[in-house]
């Protein structure tokens, strides 16, 4: 546009092209979100590495004083703990620039700032100079790592970190401040900071295991002892209580058993969980222990037991739960109910839910959590049995074989995925309806978002393909849909390997 002489006119065409240039800077709602979620997902996936390279930081260390692997131990744990200082170093200094970034955007008391500032960047990475210096910090990282062992040279060319910047649509690589950094919306730049973050998490996790593996697998020691399963009493009446403390024979305290008896998760002290529950049903009952530990050769193992007890019948009338000591949402709950007299003089009735059926067999059905009452008249006689309402347990998000570091030959060949409930006394299906994908790490120099529909990972194939050790896959916003109706569970992020 050609600015007129005229004074007056010229001012007008300035205010114009002022006006069209912070209407076409304003960033949407719907932009910042989405960046805030890429956010989140990538701050898990670190948090999941971080957790997965200390499992290995530990053996590491363990197989220092063991005297079959301390001579090579003594050559890579020192390599594997200046990883850690250099890597914790750079993590640091990253988290000092989101906390600039904030305060450039007007951070206030209550944490908040100003999101679409488009000028904190600008102002904070390339006319204070900390673009470059970023940009020196990855580089130097990288020399530093790779310069710590000669086997280490071949991570070279694909290491994790790096400080390429954009190719443009020229065809020609931009600066890399200029192409992370200017003009860029404060919750985008906060978003690529947690890009490098990530990105050092998967390399030191790469590099460690590296070292690891020159020394072999990780070993789990079995370093304290605890009762495999016993019971306070295998007699008892309804509404007794009865405890049962299970643990497995050996355990390792990294490895972190995890309990459940009768379906429901115990904490675990010193190897052990106990579990407290009324006693409900009659005749001869029983308990599934479940125990999850790895072994020796630090396999992940599965063992369950049946805690017996048996239930007495009352003199007056009673109330047993089949199954669990609450109903649940969404499913048929059996019942079974005792009466001291003839079903002609037995009434049954409750709030709170449906109860069908008849004589001692019923089923009741709950539809609001809170609750729930079965009222029973026997022989003129009233009897109440209040009982909680709960909805059924969040089920867990799952690929293959459910865990968070796969090989990425094993997840390129997945096809679909699944909401899985474990643990869990019913027969409940989940399905998965949508969820947001998001591919980051090696081989995604940008994190590419996708959608999920369903249980299938069809639509996703193409991108999996392009996936390899390094690489990290973060579904979030995962909605699935049971007998209950529609939820969101939590997310999950796969680290390959």
């Amino acid at each position: 546009m050609a600015l007129p002489k005229e004074p007056r006119q010229k001012m007008i065409n300035i205010m114009y092209l002022v006006l069209t240039a912070i209407l076409a800077l304003n960033v949407s709602n719907e932009v910042i979100e989405a960046f805030k979620t890429v956010d989140k997902s990538l701050m898990s996936s670190a948090a999941n590495l971080g957790r997965s390279t200390n499992v290995v930081y530990k053996s590491l260390n363990d197989k220092l004083q063991d005297a079959q692997y301390k001579d090579k131990a003594a050559i890579w744990v020192p390599v594997a703990n200046e990883i850690k200082k250099a890597s914790e170093e750079l993590n640091t200094y990253i988290e000092g620039l989101k906390t600039d970034l904030r305060k450039g955007s007007n951070l206030k008391e209550d944490g908040s700032f100003k999101e679409d500032n488009l000028d904190a960047s600008t102002r904070i990475f390339e006319t204070g100079k900390k673009g470059e210096e970023l940009k020196k910090r990855l580089d130097e990282y990288k020399r530093k790592v790779i310069s710590l062992n000669p086997e280490l040279k071949q991570f070279e060319s694909n290491f994790p970190v790096n400080s390429e910047g954009v190719v443009g649509k020229e065809g020609k690589e931009k600066d890399f401040t200029a192409s992370y950094f200017h003009m860029t919306p404060t919750v985008a730049a906060l978003t690529i900071l947690s890009k490098f973050q990530n990105n050092v998490k998967n390399a030191e996790n790469q590099m460690v295991s590296y070292a690891h593996s020159k020394l072999g697998e990780v070993v789990v020691k079995f370093d304290k002892t605890g009762v495999l399963f016993g019971q306070s009493s295998n007699y008892v009446m309804p509404g007794e209580e009865i405890t049962v403390t299970a643990g497995i024979g050996a355990y390792s305290s990294a490895a972190a058993p995890q309990i459940s008896i009768g379906g429901a998760g115990v904490p675990v002290v010193d190897g052990q969980g106990t579990f407290k529950f009324q006693a409900s049903g009659a005749g001869k009952q029983s308990k599934t222990v479940t125990i999850r530990y790895k072994d020796q050769d630090g396999n992940e193992k599965t063992e369950s037991k049946q805690v017996e007890y048996t239930v007495g019948t009352p003199g007056g009338a009673a109330v047993m739960l089949d199954k669990m000591n609450v109903f649940y949402i969404g499913v048929d709950n059996p019942v079974t109910i005792g009466s001291p007299t003839g079903w002609d003089k037995t009434q049954v009735s409750m709030s709170g839910g449906t109860i069908s059926g008849s004589g001692s067999a019923r089923t009741v059905r709950v539809s609001a959590l809170g609750k729930a009452s079965i009222s029973v008249i026997a022989n003129g006689k009233p009897s109440t049995f209040d009982f909680r309402v709960k909805k059924i347990p969040e089920p867990v998000f799952k690929v293959g074989s459910g865990k968070i570091r796969m090989a990425a030959v094993e997840f390129k060949n997945q096809q679909f995925c699944r909401a899985e409930l474990e643990n869990f006394d019913f027969d409940v299906k989940f399905n998965v309806v949508s969820a947001t994908v998001y591919f980051s790490g090696a081989n995604f120099p940008n994190v590419v978002q996708a959608t999920l529909n369903g249980n299938s990972l069809a639509a996703l194939s193409a991108t999996m393909q392009r996936c390899g050790p390094g690489s990290v896959i973060s579904f979030d916003n995962i909605k699935v849909s049971g007998p209950d109706g529609q939820r969101t569970i939590e997310g999950k992020s796969i680290a390959l390997y």
